[in-house]
């Protein structure tokens, strides 16, 4: 299955993997499951690690090159992704997650997220 990780579980499996919850942690490790991430989690990191966000600290070309490394696949934003935004439902205002959803939306794959917001979209979202 292709599971693309949110922002803060991408974090976390990189420099906090204590507080990757269980089930998360159960589905990254399965060797059956191809992970991916979004350039628009590495997107996120650079702003918010720039406005001094302490949840953001993580420098976003070392994460890229690390996650990489570790066998993740790059999904990039296509104007196919940022057009799909459009036509969601307004239940959570972070653009980020909202490029995310749609992102799993269009490409068909599981949004893995610890986020009650997110999980609320009508999309491929596991709650983990």
């Amino acid at each position: 299955m292709k599971l693309l990780l949110d922002t803060h579980l991408l974090l976390w499996a990189a420099g906090q993997p204590k507080r990757v919850p269980a089930a998360a942690r159960k589905l990254i490790n399965d060797a059956g499951n191809e992970l991916l991430f979004s350039a628009a989690s590495l997107w996120e990191i650079a702003i918010k690690q720039g406005l001094g966000r302490s949840d953001f600290q993580a420098d976003p070309q070392l994460l890229r090159r690390g996650l990489l490394d570790n066998g993740y696949v790059e999904l990039p934003i296509t104007s196919e992704h940022a057009v799909a935004v459009a036509v969601l439902p307004f239940i959570h205002k972070d653009p980020f997650d909202r490029i995310l959803i749609t992102q799993s939306i269009v490409e068909g794959i599981t949004l893995v997220t610890t986020d009650p917001w997110v999980a609320q979209y009508p999309a491929p979202i596991q709650k983990v």
